[in-house]
């Protein structure tokens, strides 16, 4: 299959620029700067602890730091545009909304699937990750939901609750909770496995 046609028409209705100037917009660029800042942090703070523990809080901090510029690049909106041409140029169009249904549940699943997947190797860590980890799977949730520009699922996103879009709730309480398990991890360091004694320290008789 050929994709140069599709990425050609994608790219005439899609191109590199701030695509939200509005105060919540940079609220939640500054929020994913935050917990990538936190998520380093604790990175670094778990210098003794399980490698898989280590590599979560170090890919969680690249992630979050990819999100924070993408927000305003919008990338996901090309995903969109890419997905609508090649409906187009396929023949599928008509049936988009089923194939857009499909997309959804696959990545909700598949976001679920690795979640569960980290759950089990941070399963002796999750004093400290747990809480980080449930916002990082409601933070890919919601992202690869908004990436698949299911119409049903803007509009839902598009309603407002007390003059906030449920969009902005849903994204920044995803952040809001990694944040917080991120800050928590942070402020406290690793137990060292039994059986270890810090350096330096002699058995008294």
């Amino acid at each position: 299959m050929d994709i140069a046609p599709i990425l050609d028409c994608a790219l005439m209705r899609w191109s590199p620029a701030i695509g939200d100037r509005s105060l919540v917009a940079w609220i939640t660029v500054a929020a994913y700067a935050l917990a990538a800042v936190l998520a380093f942090r604790a990175a670094r703070r778990a210098e003794g602890a399980a490698l898989a523990e280590r590599l979560f809080w170090s890919l969680a901090a690249a992630y979050l730091a990819a999100l924070a510029v993408n927000k305003q690049l919008d990338l996901q909106t090309l995903m969109t545009v890419t997905g609508r041409c090649a409906a187009r140029m396929q023949g599928w169009y008509d049936s988009r909304r089923t194939v857009q249904v499909e997309a959804i549940l696959a990545l909700v699943g598949a976001s679920l699937s690795a979640g569960l997947v980290a759950l089990w190797l941070l399963r002796r860590t999750l004093r400290r990750t747990g809480i980080a980890l449930l916002g990082l799977v409601w933070i890919t949730g919601f992202v690869l939901v908004r990436a698949v520009g299911f119409h049903h699922a803007d509009r839902l996103l598009g309603l407002q609750v007390t003059g906030l879009r449920l969009n902005w709730l849903f994204e920044l309480g995803g952040i809001a909770v990694f944040i917080l398990g991120a800050a928590r991890a942070g402020a406290a360091r690793p137990r060292r496995e039994a059986g270890t004694r810090p350096a330096g320290r002699v058995e008294r008789r």
